[in-house]
């Protein structure tokens, strides 16, 4: 649920799920916290995926744990699964990570990536099986994975700081992309746990490296200027997290609503 990817499976289907993530926000508190956060991702309306995450705060660690299966059509023509993963401690408002995990299989095909932080850099990175480069990859250099952020705690927001505008440096495991928010007011949300006004970002996407050059899909979301995300207050919490995505698509919208958010 956590792969941004920018080639191999198609770029949006894993920024829906990255995004989706980001709900499992909870509480930072010193006690141990649970938290339960349920997605619906639809396409032109139609159900495609659900999701369902869980968060744990125990001190200042934090875990961040999910799923995703995909459904209706989606499910038929080619069945997708998906877990991922994330670890890390919690200091001066926000989520460090330290691991961050995604194994995920499509019709016959898997992928397992993993990573290691310190101090917002990357220790090490892997993918297996390996993916085979072509001569126009924008390989990832070192200086890329400097200062960077996992595509779950990057958008998991303190109160106190500005939700967006706001500049996102993603690694994903083998893409390196900035996510650039602006800011395009607030709106009314509902679902089961949470009921009240959300910030509203729209979302710019740049890649950086670790993409195949002129990829069609890469080209199309560079240049989209309507992609939104919706940040809610977690109950109790600290933190702002995404409760709603749209990005459009060549077949329509693509959607990841919170069924639920807290609770």
């Amino acid at each position: 649920m956590g792969v941004v990817k920018m080639n191999g499976r198609v770029w949006v289907a894993g920024a829906v799920m990255s995004l989706a993530l980001m709900g499992g926000a909870t509480p930072l508190s010193s006690a141990e916290i649970e938290h339960r956060t349920d997605y619906s991702i639809r396409l032109s309306g139609l159900p495609v995926a659900t999701a369902t995450f869980r968060s744990a705060f125990n001190g200042n660690r934090y875990t961040i744990s999910g799923s995703l299966q995909s459904a209706g059509l989606a499910d038929i023509f080619s069945s997708t699964k998906g877990t991922t993963s994330v670890s890390g401690t919690v200091s001066r408002g926000r989520l460090h990570a330290t691991n961050y995990s995604v194994n995920y299989k499509s019709g016959k095909r898997s992928r397992a990536i993993d990573v290691t932080f310190h101090n917002g850099n990357v220790i090490t990175a892997s993918m297996t099986p390996p993916r085979r480069k072509p001569k126009n990859w924008v390989p990832v250099s070192t200086a890329d994975m400097r200062a960077v952020l996992d595509p779950i705690s990057g958008l998991i927001i303190p109160e106190g700081s500005r939700v967006c505008p706001k500049t996102l440096p993603i690694f994903d495991g083998e893409s390196r992309l900035d996510l650039k928010l602006s800011s395009k007011g607030t709106k009314p949300y509902s679902t089961k746990g949470f009921e009240g006004e959300v910030v509203v970002c729209g979302i710019r996407f740049v890649p950086k490296s670790g993409y195949r050059k002129g990829r069609d899909d890469v080209e199309y979301l560079r240049k989209l200027k309507t992609m939104e995300i919706w940040f809610a207050k977690a109950e109790g919490a600290k933190v702002y997290a995404p409760v709603y995505v749209q990005i459009p698509t060549k077949l329509g919208p693509v959607t990841v609503s919170a069924t639920r958010f807290g609770g």
